[in-house]
């Protein structure tokens, strides 16, 4: 629930660092402020254990705890290393507070400063909840039932997560649109971050799918980036917010859940490179990870028009973008940019299986102005 990408940029020269996600560094905060709520002192570093059997340690940033008479509660903070993973949320500060609840409670999680509520259905976690997931729920859970149990204590203990500028973070992710209010969300299902998986990205498009079917509607877009989206908002001015999807270069992601997860029409709005990379099959279509090829787009104008494109076909080879290519054959007035919406509309069709999705292409230009449209 929530996008944590920020850049694109790897770094070169060494091999790329794992880094952990906010549901890691949450449990590490909660074990060491219960830790300390039980007996007195803080462990540092906080050593926890992930769902596949690592276990890393987390240094402690900040502590508090309010011994007089006895302790009543206690506050350990950490600073969130997303390794070389391009993350909104990367050195965040992720504090748990602590404190025992009623008899018979349980484990309670409540959304601290910069941490969000959930106010729409569709999400994993409840309306009106904290906006902290299942699995960092449950490492957390476990970690309070251990170390309540190891001191014959019942596991009846209040855990705030908070987030440092968290509200501000939030802005940069898909959090308002999803309908999860006043912060992040404490993500992870490995509470591992592999550099450059942008897994939370893809994990939001979920969401994303998740809340407008929960909504009812049978209609969502995805597009590749603001111009494109713009465009699309303009093409249909009634659809709600939720239906409009920060697809990016996953088109991939969002494809196959769709198989999963229906809906009747999806949209897919984006520039003429991005679309020509998806004709081609591609499923990421970032320029890190799939190129046009300019021999593929010869052999669709030639679909078109034999002709133009055996006399194109040296200019085409030759180009240094896809832009250029499209400029020349819209000058020949040909419509090679509706060759390519046709060709990404058909792979579309074919990852989605007999889901009983139908698409529509949209190809918008940079300033978000109507290209191609099947």
């Amino acid at each position: 629930m929530g996008l944590e990408a920020n850049d694109t940029n790897k770094p070169e020269g060494r091999p790329l660092r794992r880094g952990w996600t906010t549901g890691a560094c949450a449990t590490a905060a909660t074990r060491a402020a219960l830790t300390a709520l039980l007996t007195g002192d803080f462990p540092d570093p906080v050593e926890i254990r992930l769902p596949k059997g690592e276990t890393p340690s987390f240094a402690l940033n900040r502590q508090e705890l309010r011994p007089d008479p006895a302790p009543e509660r206690a506050m350990a903070a950490i600073v969130k290393d997303a390794g070389d993973d391009p993350d909104v949320t990367h050195l965040a500060e992720i504090i748990a507070t602590v404190r025992f609840g009623p008899a018979g409670s349980g484990v309670v999680f409540v959304a601290g400063p910069g941490v969000g509520t959930v106010t729409r259905a569709g999400l994993p976690i409840a309306p009106g909840e904290a906006a902290i997931n299942p699995v960092p729920r449950r490492m957390m859970t476990e970690v309070v039932e251990a170390l309540c149990a190891a001191h014959g204590r019942p596991a009846d203990v209040v855990v705030e997560i908070s987030v440092t500028n968290g509200e501000e973070l939030a802005l940069k992710t898909w959090n308002p649109r999803l309908g999860i209010l006043g912060g992040l969300s404490i993500l992870g299902t490995t509470g591992i971050v592999h550099p450059f998986s942008c897994s939370a990205w893809i994990h939001s498009i979920h969401r994303g799918v998740d809340v407008a079917r929960a909504a009812g509607l049978a209609h969502v877009v995805g597009s590749t980036g603001s111009a494109s989206e713009d465009l699309a908002r303009r093409l249909y001015p009634s659809l709600p917010e939720i239906a409009f999807l920060d697809m990016g270069d996953f088109a991939g992601g969002l494809i196959k859940y769709l198989k999963a997860h229906p809906v009747e029409k999806l949209t897919i709005s984006g520039g003429f490179a991005k679309l020509t990379k998806l004709a081609q099959g591609a499923m990421d279509l970032h320029s890190g990870r799939s190129q046009v090829d300019f021999a593929f787009l010869c052999e669709a104008l030639a679909g078109l028009d034999p002709a133009a494109a055996e006399r194109l076909e040296p200019q085409i080879l030759s180009a240094n973008t896809a832009k250029e290519v499209l400029d020349m054959t819209a000058a020949a007035e040909l419509d090679l940019a509706g060759e390519i919406a046709r060709r990404a509309k058909a792979v579309s069709l074919e990852r989605l299986g007999n889901s009983g999705v139908s698409v529509e292409i949209v190809v918008s230009d940079r300033k978000g102005g109507l290209v191609a449209r099947v």
